[in-house]
């Protein structure tokens, strides 16, 4: 990093150093006019990097992929107007997700902001566009103010709950200068635990029969699989995820014991969520436990670092305010002093695991064969990203997946589009693991233009792209629900292959489960950019 030696810094200088020393190294962006100033700053540091994107929408899926990857903050940069209208997909992204993503948007002249005199790219108000997709969101209009601004979001950003955050400063408060300021980086407090409630929780788990965890991102992000591996296994508590908290504990271990298929309401015929019901008390961890409804007489104790989310989907619930991995761990403490470790239940739970994985009369063709040739294909620690599409779905229950972070979706936000881009980031987070996103071909063209990112900045992602020249899902329901095959369903699509090709990036096409299986395999060992199409015709159903 070359010294700046002025006692003066312009606003722009000021932005990237005080994102310098907040760590980061990596800043996902479109240039435009409005922002100049906070792009040429970074020339000065060596150790940080600008990935150009071809669109608005891949600078904060792949900033959003970039945090959830690394547990780092994420950096999108953006012009104001359209270019943040743009990128607001990706925003919604993050907030579903709960990514710590920074987004800094430019904004038109100061003094015109609020007149609706018609200059390039002016909204009125952009702040009121930003505020239902942000956990906070500031206009900064000095080049004094920057540092204190961005000291600011980042303590909003990683305090509790991770949720995106905005910055918007119009061109004049990058480009002036201002006194130079002796930067710090934050120290972030978590909220103290409530020993008390952690006390009543220890005693109600331990003299539980039958308990259950069901576990979500939060696990993910608080980093907290270990504790969750060792208090399930003290008690011998079965696991299960949401699509989110896959990995949190691996599925090759007997407590995992599966996703549970869609939304239920307690009449589902799905063997997981029967046996979910069973339980007489429910941790839910790191959840907004909102795809499942206790009845009654179940007990639901929510660990959660939002206070809001405690109780929100379930009023039998006695809630533990804090960041996962800390009330884990005491959480097991606790219940230490109360109970002695629980007699290993490992044949009962396998056995289950056989009747729901293995169980021919579970398995839709060729759903289940294609998610067994991505399984073989991934190695162990290869991450998977999964769009809104016909397999994808099908992957949430069956992928099995064997540690943190290592299966990505869009989270209840449900972005059609958002896999191959936010596998980018992932990838730039993660360079030397497999990354590997599964789109369909409607899905995939949301995008596709990032293919050129990838082979400009050398982000070796393979990119599925399941094709059955339709909005599959779409076009299922038109002929079950109203019998009718209704023609804006389907596709013309152009040669993926060629496609991939007129880019740089090399591609293949698999015809079947194990073409597929054995083109991943040859896609990682030429360690670069690739597109696989598969061809599928129509689908059945995932669920």
């Amino acid at each position: 990093m070359k010294k700046i030696l002025k006692t003066k810094m312009t606003g722009g200088q000021a932005l990237i150093d005080c994102l310098y020393k907040e760590g980061v190294r990596v800043i996902f962006g479109l240039p435009g006019v409005q922002i100049y100033h906070a792009i040429i700053p970074i020339l000065n540091y060596s150790k940080m990097k600008f990935i150009t994107t071809r669109h608005e929408q891949a600078t904060t899926y792949m900033a959003d992929g970039y945090a959830r990857a690394s547990n780092n903050v994420g950096v999108a940069m953006v012009v104001p107007g359209p270019g943040l209208q743009n990128a607001s997909a990706g925003i919604t992204n993050a907030y579903a997700s709960s990514s710590p993503v920074l987004i800094i948007s430019g904004q038109i002249d100061r003094k015109k902001i609020s007149k609706n005199v018609g200059i390039l790219h002016e909204i009125d108000d952009q702040l009121d566009i930003i505020k239902p997709i942000t956990k906070w969101q500031k206009r900064v209009l000095n080049a004094k103010k920057i540092p204190t601004t961005v000291k600011e979001a980042f303590k909003k950003i990683c305090s509790g709950r991770p949720r995106p955050v905005e910055i918007e400063i119009p061109p004049e408060a990058l480009s002036e200068f201002a006194n130079a300021h002796n930067y710090k980086k934050n120290k972030i407090s978590q909220p103290e635990i409530n020993n008390r409630a952690i006390k009543k929780a220890a005693k109600i788990l331990a003299l539980s029969k039958n308990p259950v965890i069901w576990a979500g991102g939060g696990v993910q992000i608080s980093e907290a699989s270990n504790e969750l591996l060792k208090l399930a296994e003290y008690l011998q508590i079965p696991v299960i995820t949401t699509p989110e908290g896959k990995g949190s504990i691996s599925d090759k271990h007997y407590l995992s014991i599966g996703t549970p298929q869609g939304r239920s309401t307690g009449n589902s015929k799905d063997s997981l969520r029967d046996f979910f019901y069973t339980s007489d008390v429910i941790l839910a961890v790191g959840t907004r436990f909102a795809t499942a409804e206790a009845k009654s007489k179940q007990k639901v104790i929510q660990i959660d670092i939002d206070r809001k989310e405690i109780g929100r989907n379930h009023k039998n619930t006695l809630g533990l305010l804090g960041d996962a991995k800390k009330v884990l761990n005491q959480l097991l403490k606790f219940i230490k002093k109360n109970r002695k470790t629980k007699k290993n239940q490992k044949t009962f739970f396998e056995r289950m695991k056989n009747n729901r994985y293995n169980n021919s009369k579970n398995k839709v063709e060729p759903l289940a064969s294609y998610v067994k040739a991505l399984r073989q294909g991934i190695p162990n620690n290869g991450i998977l990203v999964a769009d809104m599409t016909t397999i994808a779905y099908y992957t949430r229950i069956y992928y099995q997946t064997y540690h943190p972070r290592s299966y990505f979706t869009s989270s209840y936000s449900g972005n059609l589009g958002s896999a191959f881009p936010t596998s980018l980031g992932i990838k730039v987070a993660k360079p030397n693991q497999v990354v590997v996103s599964i789109s369909g071909d409607g899905g995939f063209l949301f995008n596709s233009q990032e293919l050129a990112t990838a082979v400009q900045f050398g982000i070796n992602v393979i990119a599925i792209v399941f094709n059955d020249e339709a909005y599959g899902n779409v076009k299922r329901d038109m002929k079950q629900m109203f019998n009718n095959k209704f023609l804006a369903s389907k596709l013309k699509n152009p040669n993926f292959v060629k496609l991939a090709e007129s880019y740089g990036v090399i591609g293949m096409k698999a015809k079947n489960p194990k073409a597929l299986e054995k083109s991943i395999k040859k896609a990682i060992k030429l360690n670069k950019p690739v597109l696989i199409e598969v061809p599928t015709g129509e689908t059945p159903s995932p669920f």
